[in-house]
This record gives C-alpha cells, structure tokens and sequence, in this order.
C-alpha cells in the first residue's frame, strides 16, 4: 500500500512540474480528490473541449458503463416463447433470434433433441420466404473445413470455401453450409456462433424459419455459450393456443426457481444429444398401471429409455407401456362409454367426461398431469381424446417421448453440470 502511495505521489509530482497551478500540499498524510477535468488532473484533455464534446464523452463513458453493468448479470437470459401454431403455422415452439450485424430477425423453432442451428439463407431452394441474408452481415463467415466444427455435424463434406453438411429432419432433408455470426437473443451477443446456412431443403417438416438446437452435442447453444449460461437452462412452454409470447426460456443460472423437484438425467452414448431420464412407473387416478419393467428401461447399449423433447407434440410410448395407460384410462373414464377414434389417437369420446390424472413417476420426482395436458378437443369441440400415443413400430419404438403438449405449462430445469432435470407447474399461457 505505501509503494503504491509514493507512486501515485511520484506521478502527481511530474504533473505538479509540468503545471505549477497545481499544489499538493503534505504528501506523506494526505490523498487529494482532484476532477478529471481539474487543470491538475493527468487525465485532463490535452485542448478544451466544447460543452458538446463534454456531454458527448460522459456519454460514451456512461454507455461503457453500463456494458460493464451489464456483464455482471450477463449469467442470465430471459427469451419469450410463443406458440409456432399461432405465428408461422408450425407445430413447434419458436423464439425471436437475431442473425448477423446488422441484425436480422428469425422467429427459430426450439429443439431440445438436436445440436447445431441451422438458419434458411439467401436464394436456398425449397425454404421459405423469410431467409437470412449473409451478404448484408458484416460479421458473416464461413467455417472452413479442417475448423474443428466441421468434424461435429452429421455427414460432412467439404465445398470450395467452406465445409457442407446434410442431415435428415423428420421427413425432411437439409443441405447446409457451416458458418458463423453474432446471434443475439434476449440482450446478450453471442459472437462466431456456428450454425447451418441452409441451401436446400425438401419435404414439410422443416420449421419455415429455422432451428435453435438445445441438445447436449458440442454445437448446441448449451455448448457454446458455456462460459456464458453454465450449461442450465429452463423453459415454459404456454399452451399451443396462446396468441403472444407468454411463455419463457430462461438461459443460465439465474432466476431460476428454487423450489423444484429434480430427477437424474442419464447419458446414452448412442443417442448423446438426448436429454434421457428414468420413468419409473405411470399412475392412471391412484392406480399405478402394471408396465412390463423392459418397458421403461433405461439401456445404454440400445437407445431404449425416456425422454423429454420439446420438438414432439404428443407424448408417445412403447406399445406396452401405452396400452396399459390406455386401458385403465378407459376403465376410470366409464367401461359402458363408447371408445371412437380421431385421426392417430385410439381413445375419444363424443360425450362430456370425468378425466382422470396421469403421473408420470421418475426417480425422486413424480409429474401429475391436469386436465388440459391429458386432453385434446376437435375443433368443433364435440370430441375429446386421449392426447398420447403408442410409439411407432420401427426402431424407436424403444424410445418413450415427453412431448411438448404435456409439458405446456411446466418449468422444466435442466441443469447439465449437476446431471438432473427438475419439473414444477407454472402457469405461463
């Protein structure tokens, strides 16, 4: 402390020399406060500066200010979330992005079971109408093919400047180039994010305006803003009817909630991206339904087991585990009500019904569906159907689904450092 002292005195002595205005009196007990502006301030501007100059400076200082302010907090993001049925026509969940400096606006559809981000850009074939233009970005580049990036997406290949991918979304495929810009959600920047520029596409299941991955794979959001959120992230997803951006996605630590109850999530090498955890059991009213144990099992070495994803609309399970939630549905709803069906769900009524609830058991954390996440209603409204599934017989057919519609109205934390995932109701429709 006494070095630093007789620095400081050291200095403001050369300064005292250059201007013998200034006089600083007894310097070994007293520290004199002195305006940056003061004629004995070394920081004083070399000419004077007009009043304008002056208030424009304090400005610009202020502005750096509260960047430095801002970083403080910068460990939390709060993005709305809006129904993509109400917006864009899309069965997904999507948030405002902005894409590039300049930046332009892309309402992304949120997807917890894939990885990178992949953007429709300029002149792409089969995309919509609304594009992201890297041309007007001067923060654009492309990623090049021995970027370590390159090795992270599926099927790469290498193209004249860049490195190209294709992937396969729902019925869809995708070509895309891998590229990096700012992406800005809610305040905070997000500099060189890697994503996709999307060339071409074909099929209907793409989002028209593009994809936020929110997996676990070293592209996904969670992976490259690390250092910025901590890998934690929770959302609410508002029912698929709502007109504005009423739910929320809440990026990094911060207003969280604290009162939530949390089960383990589980790492699957076959399927890394997946946020997997372990279903237990499921209660139909108080009776819990007799499930073959292979059923729920949770298998590394296969891919079986229970997620929750926020791209799948209806909750699908195995046949097995499905049709023992089914039938005693229909036993609880009334044995004498006649069963009809709608579209690709087995279990509707045409008359008003008593809905018993559905809890879904995982380890340390039961779920208890209400009403409105049990129950789906044709748009006349004179039927109502069982809002799940059995999962189709192919390959997956091992893999159970939480989907979006049962999770609408829920805060669902996850909390990747910790290895859990924590539910608890809330109300953001």
């Amino acid at each position: 402390m006494k070095l630093t002292l007789s620095l400081l005195f050291l200095f403001l002595s050369l300064v005292q020399g250059l201007n013998p205005k200034c006089d600083i009196q007894d310097h070994s007990s007293t520290l004199q406060v002195i305006h940056v502006f003061s004629p004995c301030s070394p920081f004083k501007p070399s000419k004077p500066l007009s009043f304008e100059e002056t208030i424009l400076q304090m400005q610009s200082k202020d502005q750096t200010r509260l960047q430095f302010l801002d970083s403080l907090v910068a460990k939390r993001s709060i993005v709305p979330i809006a129904s993509g049925r109400q917006i864009i026509q899309s069965p997904t969940y999507i948030v405002r992005a902005k894409i590039g400096t300049p930046p332009q606006t892309l309402l992304l559809a949120m997807d917890t079971s894939n990885d990178a981000a992949w953007i429709p850009c300029t002149a792409c074939d089969g995309c919509s109408s609304t594009l992201f233009a890297p041309e007007k970005s001067t923060t654009f580049q492309n990623v090049t093919c021995d970027a370590p990036q390159c090795k992270q997406v599926p099927n790469p290949s290498c193209g004249v400047n860049s490195c190209n991918f294709n992937l396969t979304y729902g019925s869809s495929t995708i070509s895309s180039n891998l590229v990096q810009d700012t992406v800005t959600l809610a305040t905070d920047p997000i500099p060189s994010y890697t994503f996709g520029c999307v060339s071409k596409t074909t099929g209907t299941s793409t989002p028209p305006q593009g994809l936020l991955g929110l997996g676990r794979g070293p592209l996904s959001l969670l992976s490259q803003t690390q250092n910025l959120y901590q890998s934690i992230f929770s959302y609410c997803l508002p029912s698929f009817k709502s007109l504005n951006y009423s739910g929320s996605l809440r990026l990094g630590p911060s207003a969280q909630p604290k009162r939530i109850k949390f089960t383990p999530l589980l790492k699957n090498p076959r399927r890394s991206s997946l946020y997997y955890v372990n279903l237990e059991a499921i209660r139909v009213g108080r009776k819990i339904v007799d499930i073959p144990p292979t059923a729920l099992a949770f298998n590394p070495s296969t891919g079986a087991g229970t997620i929750f994803d926020s791209g799948t609309v209806f909750t699908r399970l195995v046949a097995p585990a499905y049709e023992a939630v089914r039938n005693e549905f229909r036993r609880r709803v009334g044995p004498n009500l006649t069963v009809t069906t709608l579209g690709g769900f087995d279990t509707c009524y045409n008359v008003p019904i008593v809905v018993p609830t559905i809890t879904f058991m995982f380890t340390g954390m039961n779920v208890t569906l209400p009403e409105d996440n049990i129950l789906i209603h044709s748009t006349a409204g004179s039927t109502t159907c069982l809002a799940m599934a059995s999962a189709p017989d192919n390959v997956n057919s091992v893999l159970n689904v939480i989907a979006n519609m049962q999770q609408q109205n829920h805060r669902l934390l996850f909390d990747v450092p910790n290895s859990r995932v924590g539910v608890a109701r809330e109300l953001c429709t």
